[in-house]
């Protein structure tokens, strides 16, 4: 067959007027798809969530930085307790000591533990057949005031208990817990489920969290066999999320409240909103920072899903099949795990019957076809690396800018622009119909290799390059007009699949990774070029204009693409400037080593800035012989004047020797207001290990969280005889009160790291 065009209708500029308004009809309805609803007044329905009532709990809880042990975390702990009971429910705080073996704890150089103070609450059921935990940790990073993470996961939980309690009783158990020590090891999370008896059957765990101020919630992770679970979450009223999502975070290391649930098996949904992410964990999380919207979402669905469980029969919500699913206008589109492979092979069948009936150049289209895929992620990593370049305090940003919106739109017109300019060189020798097959191809490859790797994301690929071939093929024997409608409905699938999940990855990401939002626009755009092809003239024929001009023509979306990336990106450097609201971020420490009495300035940041460059100068390197409790990490360093400050003290209680090892009964005293307290041994095998009363596996040291004022009681077994060597640190929040630190200026700040402000003392005992 000669190849041309898949379809040419005789008013072409008609054609793809009423083409692109269409498009950009769904694009707006995929948009507002992953949009949170408005929030509610106080006025709102005693049955329904008001985001402006729980907002009140979160200026409450977010008053101040309040990390685990502390007397804040002290008063948020009775307000918590004060608003339950005013609901005529029992909290009770559930007072141990919790081990937790992974998360930060165990990357800064030994096991975490800590003693946690959960609040629980039973709401019962009138003939439960399960229970629903609904939990949120009420604890902050040390420096943040913690007014998204996770003052709107705790507000949203009283809300919803409040809500619960002004009607009828749900049929199943409703236990809310409000868990201590998130931020240090998730430790209030497996004290919980390790310990307490209302987690001994398991039961459904939703758990709400917050990685920014703004965004839609997304639910991003589920348990194993998750498909009724989907069923359950897609009635909810705005339901967003990808199984995508979840089987990237599965390959991730990063951990919540929800993965000691996860990981005791039971059954559960894990919620989040994420954007605004340059105020986490940082002393910007105020209330203030906080988007009314985004708590409105968390607190819609978690009420929706509470009363859904509450009135099922949980029985029936055991293990089977991953469900495969994504959010469009009006609902969220799922279908059973078995369809992922199907649908893989039949869009790469599909796109094989188009290449065969194209035939023409088709060949030459496919490896043409890779070119923007790679070329758009680079020009999008190059465009962050520029951006750092004219502002280097982007280098210090967790995941991104304070206002990223125009630096997306950017992001993504560079990838249009990348695909139009490949398609408008390449259309006159290759064939709009050649290159179209190309990139179809693409994504049908692409299909079949995430069904291997990751299916829950196959349909990003698949059901696009199905939709749109299958569209072809009809347009290739229907008349003009009817193969144009008939394009457009096929394009409408990537639309509406790529588009939310574009703007969900980019707050998920970061501007750091902006390739691969570049990566799924390039694929956006590949999907569309069958309709796409109708902003290029035709070159030849009765309606044609001459190959000059019409060449020109074809360069116009192209030209308006490139405009529109410098445009955004001149508008993000005008707009997203630092200020005393927006400051650039800084990390900086303070160690003492009482055993010689010298000091030193830390830092972890990569290139330090300017303010940072007055403490700390050369080359990062470890600090593990002095401060063990750091691991392997690289910091850079600079000379300090020496604190009077008391060194954490260890006592020998008892000892023993037995078949050549020594068990000592050591009391580990921090002697000061200390946030967390290590123990490493230097230079012997530890064979057994008891912290605060709780065995731990054996390794050469701990980090003790919210150690009590009487310090910690330790137990540890050597394989030695002789004296035994530990090194102890313990460490406070206090660095601005250190001598030679000189305040920061007004428009730099505080980086949201759990070492940020951190002052640290340690010395070596030989007992």
């Amino acid at each position: 067959m000669r190849d041309t065009a898949l379809t040419r209708p005789a008013r072409r500029g008609l054609a793809a007027a009423a083409v692109l308004a269409v498009l950009a009809l769904a694009g707006l309805a995929a948009v507002g798809a992953v949009q949170p609803p408005a929030q509610r007044a106080t006025s709102a329905p005693a049955g329904d969530f008001s985001a402006a009532r729980a907002f009140e709990d979160v200026r409450a809880i977010a008053s101040t930085p309040h990390p685990a042990g502390s007397a804040a975390n002290d008063r948020v702990r009775e307000h918590l307790l004060g608003r339950l009971r005013g609901l005529g429910l029992s909290p009770e705080v559930q007072d141990v000591v919790s081990v937790q073996g992974a998360g930060l704890s165990s990357s800064a150089g030994g096991t975490g533990l800590a003693r946690v103070r959960n609040v629980v609450t039973l709401i019962p059921g009138t003939a439960s057949t399960g229970r629903i935990f609904l939990i949120a940790h009420y604890d902050s990073a040390q420096i943040a005031p913690g007014a998204n993470d996770d003052g709107a996961g705790t507000a949203t939980i009283l809300e919803t208990a409040r809500a619960l309690t002004s009607g009828d009783r749900l049929r199943n158990d409703v236990v809310l817990v409000l868990t201590d020590a998130e931020e240090a090891c998730l430790c209030g999370a497996k004290a919980f489920v390790d310990q307490h008896p209302l987690a001994r059957d398991g039961g459904v765990a939703l758990n709400l969290e917050a990685r920014g101020s703004d965004g839609p919630a997304i639910m991003f992770e589920t348990s194993e066999g998750n498909a009724r679970l989907v069923e359950t979450y897609a009635r909810t009223p705005y339901p967003v999320g990808t199984s995508f999502a979840v089987e990237i975070y599965r390959l991730l290391p990063n951990d919540t409240d929800f993965t000691p649930f996860r990981e005791s098996g039971f059954l559960g949904l894990n919620t989040a909103y994420i954007d605004g992410a340059a105020v986490y964990h940082a002393p910007t999380d105020t209330p203030e920072a906080m988007n009314r919207d985004s708590l409105q979402h968390h607190g819609d669905n978690a009420l929706a899903l509470v009363r859904d469980f509450g009135t099922a029969d949980l029985r029936r919500f055991g293990t089977g099949s991953d469900a495969t699913y994504f959010p469009a206008p009006g609902l969220l589109v799922r279908y059973p795990g078995e369809f992922v492979w199907p649908l893989a092979v039949a869009a790469l069948l599909v796109v094989g019957v188009l290449a065969w009936f194209v035939r023409r150049r088709v060949l030459v289209a496919i490896p043409l076809a890779v070119l923007p895929i790679i070329v758009a992620p680079l020009s999008a990593q190059g465009l962050w690396a520029l951006l750092k370049l004219v502002r280097p305090e982007y280098g210090g940003l967790p995941i991104d800018p304070y206002r990223p919106m125009w630096y997306r739109l950017a992001v993504i017109a560079l990838a249009a622009a990348t695909v139009l300019i490949w398609y408008a060189l390449l259309r006159r020798r290759v064939g709009p119909a050649a290159l179209a097959v190309g990139g179809l191809t693409w994504l049908g490859v692409l299909g079949v290799v995430l069904a291997a790797f990751t299916p829950g994301g196959s349909y990003l690929a698949a059901l696009p390059a199905l939709a749109v071939a299958v569209s072809a093929l009809i347009a290739m024997r229907a008349r003009p007009w009817l193969a144009v409608a008939v394009l457009v409905a096929g394009a409408l699938v990537p639309v509406v699949v790529l588009l939310p999940t574009v703007l969900m990855l980019f707050p998920a990401l970061g501007m750091p990774m902006a390739g691969v939002g570049a990566f799924l626009t390039v694929l956006l755009g590949l999907a569309l070029l069958p309709v796409l092809d109708l902003l290029h003239p035709v070159e030849s024929g009765a309606r044609g204009l001459d190959a000059v001009k019409a060449r020109r023509l074809g360069a116009v979306p192209s030209s308006i693409a490139i405009v529109a990336a410098v445009a955004c990106t001149a508008t993000g450097l005008a707009v997203d400037r630092f200020d005393e609201e927006h400051p650039s971020l800084t990390h900086l420490m303070y160690a003492l080593d009482a055993d010689t009495g010298t000091a030193r300035w830390l830092s972890e940041e990569a290139e330090p800035q300017e303010w940072t460059s007055r403490y700390v100068t050369g080359e990062p390197a470890t600090v593990t012989e002095t401060l063990p409790a750091f691991g392997e990490e690289k910091l850079r360093s600079g000379p300090a004047p020496a604190a009077a400050l008391p060194a954490p003290a260890l006592t020998l209680l008892s000892e023993g020797t037995s078949d050549g090892r020594r068990t000592l009964r050591l009391l580990l005293d921090p002697r000061r207001a200390a946030r967390f307290v290590t123990l490493h041994v230097v230079g012997a095998e530890v064979t057994a290990m008891t912290v605060g009363g709780r065995p731990v596996d054996p390794a050469p040291g701990f980090v003790f969280h919210a150690p009590e004022e009487r310090g910690v009681e330790v137990s540890v077994t050597v394989r030695a005889t002789g004296p035994v060597r530990f090194r102890v640190m313990d460490a406070s929040d206090d660095l601005t009160t250190m001598p030679g630190f000189q305040p920061r200026p007004a428009g730099v700040g505080v980086l949201g790291s759990h070492s940020s402000e951190m002052v640290a003392v340690a010395k070596t005992w030989t007992l």
